[in-house]
């Protein structure tokens, strides 16, 4: 089944294309946190206003870090299933989570920032990953969580930063899957 297009998305895709030059030369210069504070500080504000504030972040958040997963090349699956748990980015794979949950990464990016919601989420990623450092929210808002969180802002946001604790993350773990992020 096709995934329908969300207007913010298509509106991100459109300015990523825009920028691709000068995001492809960021790219080979490992400079990630600019490319994302470049999107955010072009785009924030006309994403906010194209639906609820929530779900269009969450949206926004998703193609940010898909347009970044590709653009370092390293395995992720999205918009997944495991268990009736559903998970919006799964890093590097479903196989490696079910195989060996240590080495696995799951970000989850929720449209809401009702607290019981995001609580019961993590409730249910601990489930099928029982690290709790391996289990990082997106939100727009700074809620204090029993794990990693990132905030997606216009400015000084840590979503920034993502790429590069995304490496790091992959590196302990003794994968370098990356294929031009040196960390």
């Amino acid at each position: 089944m096709k995934e329908k297009n969300h207007p913010v998305k298509d509106y991100l895709f459109s300015y990523i294309e825009k920028s691709e030059k000068r995001f492809q030369e960021l790219l080979s210069q490992t400079k990630f946190d600019k490319i994302i504070s470049d999107i955010l500080e072009n785009c924030y504000y006309k994403v906010t206003l194209m639906d609820k504030k929530e779900e269009s972040l969450a949206v926004f958040a998703t193609g940010i870090l898909h347009y970044m997963l590709t653009g370092v090349m390293l395995p992720s699956q999205r918009k997944i299933e495991y268990k009736k748990v559903k998970i919006d980015i799964v890093i590097p794979d479903l196989k490696t989570l079910e195989n060996d949950p240590k080495k696995t990464l799951i970000i989850c990016i929720p449209n809401t920032l009702d607290k019981n919601f995001i609580k019961n989420k993590l409730k249910q990623i601990l489930e099928i990953q029982p690290k709790k450092q391996n289990i990082w929210f997106v939100l727009n808002q700074d809620i204090k969580l029993e794990c990693k969180t990132y905030v997606i802002k216009k400015e000084n946001s840590t979503f920034s930063k993502i790429i590069y604790d995304i490496g790091n993350f992959v590196n302990v773990q003794g994968e370098n899957k990356f294929k031009i992020l040196p960390v």
